[in-house]
């Protein structure tokens, strides 16, 4: 292989963030972007940094549980995470003039999640898609022509007169040609049939997180002006490993065994981006603030590999050919350049009992690009074939927050907030395999999934005592979405007599619901 890229649904895990941080912050919906004074705001209005006049110290730890899950692969639906940890350096810079200096460390996403999924299926399967693909002969068409290498694998190459992998013959494709559709009969003829499938049982087990290093610098002029700049490193650790099963049938509809596909992949790299952010009041009498932030894209650097095996497991009186277990991995490095994000809020205090923030931010996830090496002249290009399926795949994500902190008493604050995300993934996206693309090559699975909006309920309380402050969070999440175990809008020509085949999976109603608990522990000086 030339070239090294990821598909669209593969790089959409490092996208978007938790809403996570310090208990005060989650409490209040993370609308705290125009009122500053958290040091959660360093990652989304820097200027939230330079209302601090005092330095402070803060360290939260977590528990997160979803709801309706079952343990696979030895991850309980119940998990502790240590959440953040950081502080604010203040210094006064004049009389009513401050310059701060903070450091953060906050788990921008929790990739813990348990994914299950099952379902009926009549007249389809993977192994038909797999077949499907090679009937098309061409990669120009969505497919590969089948034909064995030196080492006598079925390749899927190019076109009948090329010596080049086709893209879109997938690490799938390689697994289930060689396993399960094509059959040596001899050394000159072969069949190569497909099996239709029953139904589907799919489970998998996410790992892993997004930890953010944000460092700071920022200040305000005059107590009417705040500024900020924040610097951040981004540390990608990404675990999945997952299991796809599927019951086979033969025509008279009589089980004959099943097909089962393991999977294990990793992702883990680094990425680096700048934030910046102002706030000002704009009336000198009233406490009413603005704030504008503004994110570059991150930048990210990533390897992911994989190990992935294919059980056959067919009746073999029935299904003689193809071997009982076939094998594969692969490692490659690639760039992936996240969109830029814009954000807007409001923030206002009525004396020292009352905080109100509203805050919205915008990033268009569909024009996220990934870079692929070029082996041949050892450059990054664009994989420009990828990038035109992530701007129809992915959509403009929405974020509004809003939030409200009562202090029925100097040492104690109630507080309520509620976070929505539209959905990142158009509701006819799909996961396509049949693109010219090297992010295909390297693909191990089929499935995908078009998540939904994300809703978000928070509360929270907290007690201050001397120097010390003790927040405690609540945050409910929930997002549904729509299973898919393979892409199912494709037709094939049967070659044998130029007959029309579908194949159309069955999709499946799934939802993530996750409880949080937060803890800050707090120190003022």
């Amino acid at each position: 292989m030339t070239a090294m890229a990821q598909d669209t649904y593969e790089n959409a895990r490092v996208l978007g963030s938790d809403l996570n941080g310090t208990a005060r912050y989650v409490g209040m919906g993370g609308a705290l972007e125009a009122l500053g004074a958290d040091i959660s705001t360093i990652s989304t209005n820097p200027a939230g940094i330079g209302l601090f006049r005092h330095s402070t110290i803060n360290v939260s730890i977590g528990v997160v549980s979803q709801q309706d899950a079952t343990k696979f692969d030895n991850l309980s639906k119940t998990n502790m995470s240590f959440d953040q940890a950081g502080f604010v350096y203040s210094t006064r810079s004049g009389s009513n003039s401050f310059l701060n200096f903070a450091f953060n460390y906050h788990k921008s996403r929790n990739f813990d999640q348990l994914l299950s999924a099952a379902n009926i299926m009549r007249g389809a399967s993977l192994t038909k898609l797999v077949w499907g693909k090679s009937t098309r002969e061409s990669d120009m068409n969505g497919g590969y022509y089948l034909d064995t290498n030196s080492q006598h694998e079925w390749m899927g190459w190019r076109d009948q007169d090329s010596d080049e992998r086709a893209y879109p013959y997938t690490q799938l494709d390689y697994l289930y040609t060689n396993a399960v559709t094509m059959d040596d009969v001899n050394d000159r003829f072969h069949i190569n049939t497909y099996m239709e499938a029953g139904g589907y049982g799919f489970n998998r087990a996410h790992r892993g997180w997004i930890a953010d290093y944000d460092f700071n610098i920022s200040g305000n002029i005059n107590d009417r002006v705040y500024l900020g700049l924040t610097i951040g490193l981004h540390d990608v650790k990404y675990k999945g490993y997952s299991i796809y099963s599927e019951n086979i049938l033969d025509v008279s509809s009589t089980p004959r065994g099943s097909h089962q596909l393991n999977d294990d992949r990793r992702i883990d790299g680094q990425g680096f981006d700048v934030k910046g952010g102002i706030i000002f009041r704009p009336i000198e009498e009233s406490p009413l603030r603005f704030g504008i932030s503004v994110q570059s894209p991150t930048w990210y650097d990533l390897t992911s590999d994989n190990y992935t095996v294919l059980h056959n497991l067919t009746d073999k009186d029935y299904y003689n050919y193809g071997a009982d277990k076939y094998e594969n991995s692969e490692s490659y490095k690639f760039k992936y350049v996240t969109p830029w994000k814009f954000g807007a809020s409001v923030g206002h205090t009525i004396g020292k009992m009352l905080a109100i923030g509203a805050s919205y931010e915008f990033a268009d996830y569909s024009s996220s690009s990934t870079k692929m090496v070029d082996g041949m002249y050892d450059e990054w290009c664009s994989d420009r074939n990828m990038d035109q399926n992530t701007d129809h795949v992915l959509k403009g994500v929405s974020t509004i927050k809003a939030g409200v902190e009562v202090k029925p008493d100097p040492a104690l604050a109630i507080r309520l907030g509620y976070n929505y995300v539209t959905p990142m993934y158009d509701k006819e996206g799909f996961r396509d395999l049949t693109l010219d693309s090297p992010g295909n090559a390297y693909a191990s699975t089929a499935d995908y999934t078009n998540w939904k909006a994300t809703n978000r309920i928070t509360c929270g309380i907290g007690v201050k005592t001397g120097d010390w402050n003790i927040d405690l969070a609540y945050q409910y999440s929930q997002t549904d979405g729509k299973f898919y175990p393979f892409q199912s809008n494709l037709t094939f020509i049967d070659p044998l007599d130029d007959s029309i085949v579908m194949n159309k999976g069955a999709v499946t109603d799934v939802s993530n619901k996750r409880h949080q608990v937060l803890l800050t522990l707090g120190l003022t000086f």
